[in-house]
């Protein structure tokens, strides 16, 4: 073999390495191309951007029991059901004495709790029921309604994906707004109480 024809034989190999190179390359620039397209969709790692298909939708039509020993004013708080939204705006709260942010937001619970033009319901999520009593003891009672999610079935249908979160009803039973995360004094007055008083504006 002439030392051209060598010449020739590299190159050869050279250009077949190189695209085998390129083939082994394309499935890892894919991958890496779909994790940042799903980053940038998930709104940069922020989860009080995920939305919420139920936006729109009835709440769930399912009915869960009280606290047990739960009181309110001297009166047992009730269960969960559909008819508890009839007629009335409403900001449910899922919530659990395990949950450390939901200690951060029972404050502010409270203080929403004042305006009487809605109302709170909770939904108690996986929760020791002792443990719930004594979290609504320290910090007291915001619900007029609570709802235990013992086995978390509620939260599934609520679409719920961690705790605290925090949903507006208006006064037609329909979800009309979600918040994934905890509560908190800027939310409350950037984001939550507008999404109130459009509930409350609507019919």
């Amino acid at each position: 073999m002439s030392a051209t024809d060598e010449q020739a034989t590299e190159k050869e190999a050279a250009r077949t390495s190189n695209t085998r190179r390129w083939f082994l390359l394309i499935p890892l620039l894919f991958f890496a191309a779909l994790t940042g397209l799903f980053a940038l969709r998930l709104g940069a790692g922020d989860p009080s951007k995920l939305p919420s298909v139920l936006i729109g939708h009835r709440v769930p039509a399912m009915t869960l029991p009280a606290l047990t020993g739960l009181e309110r004013d001297g009166k047992a708080v009730p269960g969960v059901s559909p008819e508890t939204f009839k007629g009335a705006v409403s900001v449910v709260n899922v919530w659990a004495s395990w949950c450390v942010p939901c200690h951060d937001e029972a404050p502010i619970l409270m203080q929403l709790a004042q305006d009487k033009r809605v109302q709170l319901v909770g939904i108690n999520y996986k929760d020791q029921a002792d443990n719930a009593r004594r979290f609504l003891g320290r910090y007291g009672n915001p619900f007029v309604a609570s709802g235990v999610d013992a086995n978390g079935r509620a939260a599934i249908e609520w679409g719920v994906y961690g705790v605290p979160e925090t949903f507006v009803i208006g006064r037609d039973g329909r979800i009309a707004f979600k918040l994934v995360g905890p509560i908190t004094a800027e939310n409350l007055e950037r984001t939550l109480k507008p999404e109130i008083e459009k509930a409350l504006a609507g019919s």
